[in-house]
């Protein structure tokens, strides 16, 4: 389903993200994700977690951790643009998270666990939205993005990495 986002409501970048999203309600496809993201790790034997494709890659641990991260991230600025907070948010570099989150000492069902009560999270978050604050628009990493766009780039960020991890890892 082609969603219907304004162009001041994200950086073209994430365009790809919210493309994968196919579900108008948010809080379905982050309900529904979330069954997939615990699904689809389960799927993964255990001595594959620490597996990397390519020298300086992430591992499939690492590239879960990842989704975990930006999840927390997001949902935060979800919180700050609902609430109308006008102040710009700085971005995050990923690439410095990767190695300090110590994923690949994490087990399949730890990074289940972990995922499940940060998704947990951010349902009841996006539940609490009404439909202006999904509208809100605020300011992260120098670029416009409302709240609504979040939830969509929640749920296309996890299908992108796990089509990733589909083509390249597994």
């Amino acid at each position: 389903m082609k969603l219907k986002l304004k162009e001041e409501e994200f950086n073209p970048y994430y365009g790809m993200y919210i493309a994968k999203s196919v579900h108008p309600n948010i809080v379905e496809g982050l309900s529904i994700s979330k069954i997939e993201f615990v699904n689809f790790v389960n799927s993964i034997p255990e001595d594959k977690l620490g597996y990397a494709y390519a020298d300086k890659k992430w591992t499939i641990a690492e590239v879960l951790q990842h989704l975990i991260d930006t999840e927390r991230i997001f949902a935060y600025r979800a919180l700050r643009f609902a609430r109308n907070d006008k102040t710009p948010l700085m971005g995050f570099d990923q690439d410095d998270y990767v190695p300090n989150s110590r994923a690949n000492r994490l087990s399949t069902n730890e990074i289940s666990n972990d995922f499940e009560a940060v998704r947990n999270s951010s349902i009841a978050l996006f539940k609490s939205f009404d439909s202006e604050m999904l509208l809100n628009i605020g300011k992260a990493s120098g670029s416009s993005m409302s709240v609504r766009a979040v939830g969509y780039i929640l749920e296309g960020h996890q299908k992108h990495h796990f089509e990733v991890i589909e083509e390249r890892y597994l």
